[in-house]
């Protein structure tokens, strides 16, 4: 195939257009997160109604994760190749679409198959949407605040997440928290057709068809193996062939990627510390909030007997946290680099894991808030400082590729924390749920040391 030279980049845009296409694109950001949080508040209900138990709940929110983070590097070259626009607005369809499949399941397994196909119209959304910022934003003062806006609606979409995901239950059902998705794709489809000018990368990239399928076998393996093995044993020949598998995967994958010209994920950016420490900070950022999440979910709906508002509520500290110290990490980037936002998301992260490593089935409501807000602290402070730090890692017209490369590494975090946090309290009474999950407070401070140790190692901005 010939290269294309259309479009390179967007055209020249006044400041009013340039914060209206941030706008727009956020709409993605917060769908994805709303999809994330509304779902995660609604397990308990989902279990009940369907009568399935921890496994098929974490599968119900896996499913997505897995797809979303194998599919994600592709979508963005597909992006930077047909266009940006035109790939945003079909994950939207796609979507939508997956979000009535949904809505309409009527066992777990149509569900779980239904939510990885939103998966699939995730992976073209984010990263796509985040591109297209990239190229708005030529000013990189301007582009890290609005990298801090961009992850501070994330923190949004926590906040309205659990909250509306607790009212939709206890008003109408499970089924409800698919059907909010409508209105969210509606708007952003128009929104993108009238705003946001069509852009292309300067240069066709071929898809890495091997790499791809290399790739959604090393995550969907690994993470399967880590949700399945409190079930059918560590030990078992089904989980030694599930290791072997995923060994044999990683090491292909690594080994094709080396050997093709235009490989789906350029391993030699990771000989750059800087890259390397976004890439693996992403993960630990997203291992912890999952964690958090999950557990939190479990802990107040059934060991405390809060109902889902109730719970919802509840973490609203956390919500409020993220989004207000989110666009405040952006402009601390933007202003002296990002080893100061990074040292305040670790120490903060770290804090809210100690808070609840002794956590008990009695542990005071003023402690739980507590930690609450300071892990949606430490989130909305590592957002912008990881994502601002790949993104510059990358030429401008590699932007598609960029956020899809933080971004795959998010949903691996995300996937990795679920299947963690729910191996720790599978088969677990309510009363003894408490105690199961202490060790996943322990992961959470590590996740914290782990930015901790990215900040001392990262340079300031002179």
């Amino acid at each position: 195939m010939t290269a294309t030279t259309t479009h390179p980049v967007l055209p020249a845009l006044s400041a009013r257009r340039r914060w209206t296409v941030l706008a727009v694109c956020c709409l993605s950001m917060f769908l994805v997160g709303l999809d994330t949080t509304i779902v995660n508040v609604g397990l308990p209900a989902i279990g009940r109604g369907m009568g399935v138990g921890t496994r098929s709940l974490e599968w119900t929110v896996d499913a997505y994760t897995i797809a979303l983070a194998g599919l994600l590097i592709s979508s963005g070259a597909l992006a930077d190749r047909f266009g940006r626009r035109r790939i945003f607005q079909s994950g939207l369809v796609v979507f939508g679409a997956a979000s009535l499949l949904c809505a309409t399941a009527s066992s777990v397994g149509a569900l779980v198959a239904a939510r990885a196909v939103q998966g699939i119209g995730a992976s073209m959304l984010s990263p796509v949407a985040l591109a297209i910022v990239v190229n708005a934003m030529p000013d990189p003062k301007e582009r890290a605040q609005a990298i801090g806006v961009w992850a501070s609606v994330f923190g949004l979409s926590m906040a309205v997440g659990p909250v509306t995901g607790g009212a939709l239950l206890a008003g109408l059902g499970w089924q409800a928290l698919f059907w909010i998705n409508a209105p969210v794709i509606v708007a952003a489809l128009v929104l993108s057709a009238v705003f946001v000018p069509e852009s292309r990368g300067p240069q066709a990239r071929r898809l890495d068809v091997p790499g791809q399928l290399l790739l959604t076998v090393v995550i969907g393996v690994w993470v399967g193996a880590l949700i399945e093995g409190p079930h059918i044993g560590w030990t078992s020949p089904a989980a030694l062939a599930a290791y072997g598998v995923a060994a044999a995967a990683t090491a292909g994958f690594v080994w094709v990627e080396a050997r093709r010209h235009e490989p789906l994920m350029d391993l030699g950016l990771f000989r750059s510390p800087a890259f390397r420490n976004a890439v693996l900070g992403a993960v630990a950022v997203f291992v912890a909030l999952n964690v958090t999440l999950l557990l939190n979910t479990l802990y107040l709906q059934h060991t405390r007997g809060f109902t889902p508002l109730a719970a919802g509520v509840a973490t609203l500290p956390m919500a409020v946290g993220a989004t207000v110290c989110a666009p405040w990490s952006g402009r601390l980037v933007g202003r002296r680099g990002p080893r100061l936002p990074l040292t305040l998301a670790g120490g903060f992260t770290m804090a809210g894991g100690l808070c609840l490593v002794g956590l008990d089935g009695h542990t005071n409501t003023t402690v739980l808030l507590l930690a609450y807000l300071l892990a949606g602290i430490g989130f909305g402070f590592a957002n912008a400082p990881i994502t601002n730090t790949a993104v510059s890692g990358l030429p401008p017209a590699r932007a598609g590729v960029a956020g899809a490369i933080t971004s795959t590494a998010r949903q691996v975090g995300s996937a990795l924390g679920i299947a963690l946090a729910g191996g720790l309290v599978a088969n677990t009474t309510p009363a003894e749920l408490a105690h199961a999950s202490r060790p996943g407070w322990i992961l959470v401070v590590g996740c914290g040391l782990l930015l901790g140790f990215m900040a001392h190692t990262s340079r300031s901005k002179k």
